[in-house]
């Protein structure tokens, strides 16, 4: 028996607080789970015994007779722990508490929270909320209503989790007018103990589940998350709404990844990394469901389009070629029994244009005909109301076809009246229906997405032999300087350690040093100052590019330091580096980023001087996989650049992903790394190699102290 099923498949319920009072929770609760016909027994509780909805009221649960899998409590906040107790006495496994009063009221309710999730742990309790809506199951075989939601819960085959109570109860009860129904529904509340990712885990092999619905406003664990969800849903669909999209970004926003950071980045890029299809709204959300609850996954992505006007389906065919979808090429075969039937002025070619007196018939033999077309995946067709054909009556003849043919997914367009959709709502329906074109290819992009996520390999984190040894020595010596910055040199030095590119370069200090790195990597040469009080070089001219000869690194070092001493900046000079001087346009950037809840994300995209100019970057959470590094590359607008335009040469894609693969396991390795920075990388015009030309690395200081021991007993980290 899974742990849930106390909660989700009870045979007996104890509602703990009902009432006889009207408007209220607790007569709320009873009356719903009557109406709804409860398969089980049903057992209120409440001080002053009596009958409450017709049945034996008991004053303390340990007086009712039989046995119970879930107490559903509403009682006041302050009687709530007592009530666990009591449930615990009677061998109550299953919680739904109503009540509200805790985590979400202030300091006193989180403690009293704590508490509650204490006892519900050390009794070996599972417990849904507190301060949330209810529990529902629709099973013929369960039928339980536990919320206090105004409408009756409609059947389906959707898992939906809701964080918020009052959403939730709204959601049940425009379930009709969406032409969709729930198999289970959780109101997670404050989610002491059961969670998003409890629901995930309990519907992964619920038969009676077919598709998973989200919302959320946080995620409280996101690596489990993130390995549930990439596992679920390669089996059915898990769609989210999170909310929060405008909530205050990373904590750092110093670095140039930092700063294109933020909170919603690391969740989407969480979200897209386990599958999930992420929607913005409830309508969108919905539809998508709509879509799944009547379609099957299709095999690839060519899609047909059936319609009786021709403006509306070039408009569809414009949203489908959007979405990087193919306009099926209809088989000779196809066009010929097409033509048998259809008027000579239609158009047999996608989309396939019947004309506006296209009656009842020509919908239903050409649907027929298009989807036995071995080049169709999916299909949309379009009505428009003419020559007084009843929309309703043109519906039910494709849905007719649908039900003779259901291996490949169909959606209806249909531009009429609203009346239309509300004689719908009072149907059974087996094809999903939308009054814009835009709609139904967003639908059928969905679907898409769903196949290439099931469809797309594992991926693998590679291990890769690199020097870990000397990147904690440079990084223990930042530290005991109590510098959680760490020079250019530093930083260069972690990531050629880490086996990533980097410049052919030396370290100097004198001018005549200087002179001799230039001459031995040979020029052109680039002259970089580090610093360890000045991070952003080239705001106080710290970088000096296209240093053609030894006379010329002269007079830029000289200008350099005058420029420095000017300024009150030479006390923090370290040295120079003097790096080879590689020459390409294309610049790109990587980089780490720490977001306070997901942890390290990854960034990649076009890098240089306009990196928050474009914004063309892309975000995943580390550590990535293989595929996870193949697809931030291909997923940034410059990738066209990589590929080799105008005659260029192409990157070297495999090094590129190799270099981001090193940088999750740099992270990993050094989990306090806070902000990492290689802008640019650039990449080679001869060699299409990404070089780390330049490099930033900060550390969470403390956190590394503790991380990193030292052992000198005499810097300031030992101190």
């Amino acid at each position: 028996m899974s742990n849930l099923d106390k909660i989700m498949k009870p045979k007996a319920i104890a509602v703990i607080g009902a009432s006889t009072k009207e408007h209220t929770i607790g007569s709320d609760i009873m009356k719903r789970l009557q109406e709804y016909n409860f398969n089980g027994k049903i057992y209120p509780v409440n001080p002053k015994g009596g009958i409450i909805e017709g049945l034996q009221a008991y004053t303390s649960v340990n007086e009712i007779p039989g046995e119970v899998d879930l107490a559903i409590i509403v009682v006041n906040a302050k009687f709530v722990l007592d009530t666990i107790d009591q449930c615990h006495q009677k061998g109550i496994k299953g919680l739904c508490i109503i009540t509200a009063g805790f985590k979400e009221t202030g300091k006193e309710g989180a403690e009293a929270e704590k508490q509650l999730l204490a006892k519900v742990r050390e009794y070996g309790m599972r417990c849904v909320g507190p301060n949330c809506l209810g529990v529902v199951n629709t099973n013929p075989e369960i039928r339980m209503d536990g919320c206090f939601a105004e409408s009756l819960p409609e059947r389906g085959h959707i898992g939906f989790v809701s964080q918020s109570g009052a959403l939730g109860g709204g959601i049940l009860n425009i379930l009709k007018d969406l032409n969709l129904g729930f198999a289970q529904f959780i109101s997670i509340g404050n989610q002491a103990d059961v969670n998003a990712e409890t629901a995930l885990e309990y519907w992964e092999n619920e038969d009676d589940v077919e598709q998973i619905l989200l919302y959320m406003e946080s995620i409280q664990n996101p690596a489990n998350f993130r390995k549930l969800a990439s596992r679920i849903s390669k089996k059915k669909p898990v769609l989210a709404l999170k909310a929060g999209r405008s909530a205050a970004g990373a904590s750092a926003a110093s670095s140039h990844t930092g700063s294109l950071a933020g909170a919603d980045k690391a969740a989407n890029a969480l979200l897209g990394q386990s599958g999930v299809i992420r929607e913005y709204s409830l309508k969108n959300l919905f539809s998508t469901a709509k879509v799944f609850a009547n379609c099957p996954i299709p095999k690839g992505d060519r899609v047909a389009i059936i319609t009786n006007s021709g403006g509306p389906g070039i408009m569809a065919t414009d949203a489908v070629c959007e979405y990087g979808m193919q306009m099926a090429k209809i088989t000779d075969e196809t066009k010929e029994k097409l033509r048998s039937f259809l008027p000579s002025a239609a158009s047999v070619k996608n989309p396939i244009d019947m004309i506006a007196s296209a009656p009842i018939e020509h919908y239903k033999q050409t649907l027929e005909t298009v989807i036995a077309d071995p080049n169709v995946d999916m299909i949309i067709t379009i009505y428009l109301p003419f020559l007084g054909l009843k929309d309703i009556d043109v519906a039910e003849a494709l849905m007719e076809i649908k039900a003779k043919n259901p291996q490949k997914p169909v959606i209806g367009v249909f531009m009429t009246k609203s009346e239309f959709f509300t004689k719908l709502s009072n149907m059974e329906v087996n094809m999903p229906f939308f009054m814009y074109a835009e709609e139904a290819a967003d639908g059928l992009n969905r679907l898409n997405q769903q196949r290439l996520w099931m469809e797309r390999p594992e991926g693998k984190i590679p291990v890769y032999d690199v020097d870990r040894e000397k990147a904690k020595q440079i990084i223990r010596q930042s530290i005991s300087e109590g510098r959680a910055q760490l020079t250019t040199r530093e930083s260069i030095d972690v990531l050629d350690a880490y086996g990533i590119r980097v410049c052919k370069s030396g370290f100097a200090t004198t001018e005549e040093e200087v002179v001799e790195v230039g001459n031995s990597i040979g020029y052109p040469v680039v002259m970089k100052m580090t610093s360890k009080t000045t991070s952003h070089k080239t705001d106080v001219g710290g970088v000096r590019v296209n240093i053609q000869s030894e006379q010329q690194l002269r007079a830029e070092y000289q200008d350099l330091i005058s420029k420095l001493t000017e300024k009150g900046l030479i006390d923090g000079l370290e040295g120079v580096i003097i790096q080879e001087m590689v020459k390409g346009n294309r610049e790109m950037v990587c980089g780490i980023a720490t977001d306070p809840q997901y942890g390290p994300m990854m960034m990649f995209g076009l890098g240089g001087v306009f990196i928050e100019v474009m914004k063309d970057v892309t975000f995943r959470i580390a550590p990535l996989t293989d595929v996870d590094a193949s697809e931030m590359i291909k997923s940034v607008k410059a990738y066209k650049l990589l590929e080799g335009a105008r005659g260029t040469t192409p990157a070297q894609m495999d090094q590129i992903q190799e270099t981001l693969l090193r940088l999750s396991q740099l992270v990993h390795d050094f989990s306090f790394i806070d902000e990492l920075d290689i802008n640019p990388l650039l990449i080679s015009e001869k060699t299409g190699e990404g070089i780390a030309v330049d490099g930033r690395i900060k550390v969470r200081l403390e956190e590394a102290k503790q991380a990193i021991a030292c052992e000198c007993g005499s810097c300031s980290c030992c101190g």
